[in-house]
Formats: structure tokens, sequence, C-alpha cells
């Protein structure tokens, strides 16, 4: 099959950070037009025209692909549904153990609107994800470990900011590169969670209370006390140059034996802006969500069920010429 130019009208439900990078890489597509941001906000200091989420149902012929530009604690599990079954919608869904439920409640959801959904299609899980099933599979008896970072952590930094004492606080998670090495030489089996990742914190705070917060951070239960965690102080001048971006990344490494001889495949990603790298897999998708949806495909998807040339703006015959 051709995917054959189709100018996909896009829309956007929620204007926090990720909606903020889908707008600009929307409009940056040469094959998608931005209808509007659905929001519970009138205001939202855009150009693109904003309408009342309670009316984004009154939308839906106008529309090709809905992104869900919302949280995976409450938001997309409470609205998610109700979205599916009025559009194609593609998310970001990232809480691994339940991504089965949501499937189920999504493909549920969108066969009965006659929609495609297509879920938790970020970098993990999304295209980690689609690398650990590629990799796997060409293994008999695959070792596969997966590191996340250097990259802020939202929740950790939450933890340090409620410390008594702390005026502004970051945390980044950073792979253990040993144990990347480790991992490389098929040795992986024996890394765990905590021997994987190192913590390192940095904190605006008065001198006078540094020792009492180092030892409330690194002693947390659950954040912390299990990791080899570090904490740096520094002034309010530094934070502000150094610690306002939200890196992220990681490695996902793979191998093993085949017949005598040992590979090891590796995925690597490295972001200087989590929100618009995750926005960059979900815009992709959705151009793949709208294109399932006018082969007359419904349900939910996943990343492992797309195929890559979906994902592209460029015609399946160029793709074969050139990258084949």
């Amino acid at each position: 099959m051709s995917s054959s130019p189709m100018t996909i009208r896009a829309a956007i439900v929620g204007y926090g950070n990720l909606g903020k990078s889908v707008e600009k890489l929307i409009r940056a597509q040469p094959d998608m037009d931005l209808v509007g941001i659905f929001s519970r906000r009138s205001e939202l200091g855009t150009d693109t025209p904003v309408f009342p989420a309670a009316s984004a149902a009154d939308h839906a012929q106008d529309i090709d692909v809905l992104f869900l530009c919302l949280g995976s604690a409450t938001d997309i599990p409470e609205q998610a549904p109700g979205y599916a079954r009025h559009f194609t919608t593609v998310d970001t869904y990232d809480n691994h153990h339940l991504i089965p439920d949501h499937y189920a409640t999504m493909d549920a959801a969108a066969r009965q609107g006659g929609n495609v959904a297509m879920i938790s299609t970020g970098w993990d899980p999304g295209l980690f994800s689609l690398n650990r099933t590629l990799a796997s599979a060409l293994f008999p008896d695959a070792q596969q470990n997966t590191f996340w970072g250097k990259g802020l952590s939202q929740g950790h930094s939450d933890a340090v900011r409620r410390v008594p004492g702390v005026r502004r606080g970051v945390q980044y998670t950073i792979p253990n590169e040993e144990a990347i090495v480790e991992a490389k030489a098929g040795r992986g089996a024996e890394i765990s969670a905590t021997s994987a990742h190192v913590r390192e914190c940095y904190v605006v705070a008065d001198e006078a209370d540094h020792a009492a917060i180092r030892e409330a951070i690194t002693t947390m239960p659950d954040y912390f006390a299990p990791y080899d965690t570090t904490v740096h102080f520094i002034s309010d001048e530094v934070f502000e140059r150094d610690h306002q971006g939200m890196p992220h990344g990681g490695h996902v490494v793979t191998s093993g034996d085949l017949g005598g001889s040992r590979s090891s495949v590796e995925f690597v990603l490295e972001l200087e802006s989590n929100p618009d790298f995750t926005a960059a897999s979900q815009v992709a998708y959705g151009r793949a969500a709208a294109r399932l949806k006018a082969e007359g495909k419904t349900g939910a998807f996943t990343v492992l069920e797309v195929a890559p040339y979906l994902l592209s703006p460029v015609a399946l015959e160029e793709l074969i010429r050139r990258d084949v």
C-alpha cells in the first residue's frame, strides 16, 4: 500500500508542556493542519483557535486526529475513553503496568465510535517498547536491560522540594556507566534497578539547613534510600542558569549468543527537551492513526502494531528507494 498524501486535520486537548510542544510540531508538518486546542481555560496565549473542552464533540466532523496531551495519573484514564468515542485519538499514557487495562478500555471506546485509539506513543512506553520487541526477537535467549537518563524526574524533583528548608530543587536520574558496560557484555542479569542508576539532586537552600536536608533526601524511603544519591547545594543564579530545562533519555541494551558468536544491540536517546521529543513521537503516531482510520480500521493500537512507513510524511515508494 502507498502512504498517499492526505492533509490531516489535527487538534489538541490540554495545553501544558506537552500540548505546547505538540502545537509547534504539528505546525512544522507538511501534511497537517492545526484546527484548534480544547481547554478548560479560555486564554492560552496562543494564536491557535481555542475551544471549550466540554464542546469538543461538536467539532468531531472537522478533526481527523485528536492529540490527548493529558496527564497519565488521572486525566487520561478518566477522559480518554470519552474522546475516543467521538475522535481518532493518540495519547502518551505511561503507567506501564496498567497499559493492558488502558488498551482494553480504549479499544472498546474506539470501536464503539468507529475510531482508532493510538495509545502510549511516547518514548518509554513507545519507542523503547518497539526497540525491546525488535531487539529481543533477534536472539534465541536475549538478555535485555533498560536504563533511563540522564533525565530530570518530575516526581522525584517534587519530593526534593517538599523537604523542609528547600527553596528550589531538581533531581536527575543518571545511568550507571559501569552497568551499561556490563549489559553490553551480556552480564546484565544481575543488574538491579538500584545498581543501574544513580540520583543527583541540585538544591537551593540556606547553608544552615544543608546537613539536615542532605540527610532527609538521601534517607527518603522509596525515592532515594535504595540509590546512590548525591545532593549538590547551589545558588539561585546557578539554578536559574543550569536547571530550567527538561532533559531526558536512556538506553535499551540487548545482547545474546548467536550460535557461538555474541552480539549486542543498543538504542540510545539523548533528549534536550523531554516534552519536545515525546511530542515528536506522538505527532508521528498521530499521522499513522489518521491513516489507519482512513483505511477503515477501528479500535486501539500500540506502537508494536504499526508499520513504520505509516509514521512518515514521505510516500512509501520513496521510502523504499531511499531507505531500504
